[in-house]
């Protein structure tokens, strides 16, 4: 009979499977995460874990944070099991799991007065978050923070009110300022490009819109370090929960699935301490960059190649696509002719190997991953994962044949139908924006190129547009079993 997951059965679930071999009482608040789904908990939540194991820095516990309505399930099935997680760890030899304990609170989400009292404690020195793309609320063309967004206009005109993560951050950080209190590090877990300077940019701009001096201060004393993240992670349902009880005895409501691999490359640069998270892994370097393009461009931009030839053709979970002799020869095409190629030198690091890597990861049968969570939220995915390697191919003169082909994919997924027909349920936050798009595109392709917020210069490449208004004509033509086939068939071109 399985256990339900809690401190009292700690003990008897550790006769067969890891729990944390720390004192959980003795853990005291040091980080306060915004934003805790199942990629924290895989991965920022494990190497505290891991750290905490150690018997190091148990005053680095975690207190959770959400902004979202949707935020107090989380919280209350955590709090359930005493904020506890099971985390299943799976390759395709072996499935191994652990219960971590890093989490000691999980502030209710509607109480966004407790949240702003908790982040003037001066116990709490770091801020971490993991945000949806969109939740960052910059241009997707530029990647500039846009004020002009209600929700951001709206905390600027009532500050002591704010409702965005962002505007939480400038109540925190102003009542710590008025009470003398060293402000504490901001460090973005996202897969947004330069996410420290995205974040700064954002925390700053809105402070500005309301009290410059305050945005200032800001500017001065407060540590935004840039990150690059990496875990694969999908969502809990049905099949994990019924794993976690069957196979290794454990009643958990919210148990994390997620593969043996996990990277967190991060920039030292904070406000008032941190962790020794080296000592568990964390790779600590003066500049992130180089590690952020390879990761967004070749793991992300990849997952997008793949996601939406295997969205229209019925493919349901990404091992299932790598097996797919088309979608994989899609995939090492773009990627060692147009993707790769243009990834500029990261140190210590043989980008053949990463792209082997990866290619690995993707086919692992036992995560369960699904096309459709590489489908989601493309409007904020395809300018940061994609658009850029188009850029930068177009600026060196090289091919996008392959890209443009991944772009009209999307374009016609946002059509809102498969290849046999059946209806894709609504998978981007503006899903209806798409879907009117792509049905404009499907007899005038500039349709869809017409979203410049999304495509920005790039829109207006004659390279590009050509390309693009090719490979969807075929979809439509053809299907994209035989566009794959097309577009395989091209002459191979160098590498540059």
């Amino acid at each position: 009979m399985a256990l339900k997951l809690s401190n009292a059965t700690l003990g008897d679930i550790g006769a067969t499977i890891a729990v944390p071999h720390y004192d959980r009482t003795e853990l005291t608040a040091g980080i306060l995460h915004i934003g805790v789904g199942n990629f924290h908990r895989a991965h920022q939540a494990v190497y505290l874990d891991a750290l905490f194991n150690t018997g190091r820095d148990h005053g680095w516990a975690i207190v959770g944070a959400g902004i979202m309505e949707s935020d107090e399930a989380m919280r209350a099935t955590l709090a359930a099991q005493d904020y506890l997680t099971t985390v299943v760890e799976q390759e395709a030899d072996r499935s191994i799991a652990r219960v971590t304990g890093p989490m000691i609170d999980f502030i209710p989400p509607a109480d966004r007065g407790a949240l702003i009292d908790r982040l003037a404690d001066p116990e709490i020195r770091i801020v971490s978050l993991t945000i949806t793309e969109g939740g960052y609320f910059i241009n997707p063309a530029t990647g500039v923070f846009d004020p002009g967004i209600p929700a951001i206009a709206g905390d600027a005109a009532e500050p002591g009110a704010p409702k965005t993560v962002f505007g939480i951050l400038v109540a925190g950080l102003k009542r710590r300022r008025e009470e003398g209190t060293v402000p504490f590090t901001v460090m973005s877990c996202d897969n947004i490009p330069h996410n420290g300077i995205v974040t700064r940019n954002a925390v700053v701009g809105l402070a500005a819109l309301s009290d410059q001096n305050l945005a200032d201060w800001i500017a001065a004393e407060v540590a935004f370090p840039n990150a690059m993240v990496d875990r694969i992670t999908p969502a809990t349902g049905e099949r994990e929960r019924t794993i976690t009880r069957e196979t290794f005895g454990i009643d958990d409501a919210a148990p994390v699935f997620c593969e043996d691999f996990k990277q967190w490359v991060l920039e030292d640069n904070f406000t008032c301490g941190r962790p020794a998270l080296e000592e568990v892994g964390v790779q600590f370097v003066p500049d992130v960059t180089p590690f952020e393009i390879m990761k967004i461009r070749i793991l992300n931009g990849g997952h997008a190649v793949i996601g939406y030839p295997a969205g229209l053709m019925g493919i349901h979970f990404v091992h299932e696509a790598m097996t797919d002799d088309l979608v994989l020869a899609f995939l090492r095409k773009v990627e060692r002719e147009e993707i790769v190629p243009i990834v500029p030198p990261v140190p210590d690091t043989d980008l053949a190997d990463y792209y082997a890597l990866i290619e690995r990861r993707f086919a692992n049968p036992k995560i369960g991953d699904t096309a459709r969570r590489l489908c989601l939220d493309g409007s904020n995915r395809q300018p940061k994962f994609i658009v850029p390697s188009i850029a930068d191919n177009l600026r060196a003169g090289r091919g996008v044949s392959g890209l443009a082909l991944e772009s009209a994919l999307w374009c016609r997924y946002c059509f809102g139908t498969t290849d046999s027909g059946a209806a894709i349920a609504p998978n981007d936050p503006i899903w209806d924006r798409l879907t009117e798009q792509a049905k404009c595109a499907r007899n005038d392709p500039d349709a869809w190129l017409e979203m410049t917020d999304i495509y920005g210069d790039v829109a207006a490449a004659p390279a590009f547009r050509e390309a693009f208004a090719y490979w969807l004509g075929a979809l439509w033509a053809n299907g994209t079993h035989r566009t794959l086939e097309a577009y395989l068939a091209e002459p191979v071109r160098a590498s540059g």
